[in-house]
């Protein structure tokens, strides 16, 4: 198991369009991907839990994952998190 420590760096946070392609890209992958913010833990593979958890702009999280494609996994969804604030920058956010 793998862990990082994360923060939403992306002014709208992870509203229903990156919550939704986060979510697909955690399928993915054979890991099991959890996330955990303020003691609660969410599945990302799950959009009803990424929504729910409330990752706005500057939420701190801890990004789990479990499995044979862990290190992988978590790399990807990192840089998509980046990307996330990337897109926003190019857009004029």
């Amino acid at each position: 198991m793998l862990e990082r420590h994360v923060t939403v760096l992306n002014q709208l946070g992870l509203h229903a369009r990156p919550a939704a392609e986060f979510v697909r890209a955690t399928r993915a992958f054979k890991a099991a991907i959890h996330f955990i913010k303020d003691g609660e833990t969410y599945s990302g593979a799950s959009i009803l839990d990424v929504l729910s958890a409330n990752l706005n702009h500057g939420a701190a999280f801890i990004l789990r994952a479990d499995g044979p494609d862990e290190e992988k996994a978590l790399d990807h969804l990192c840089g998509l998190l980046e990307e996330f604030r990337r897109q926003e920058e190019r857009e004029g956010m």
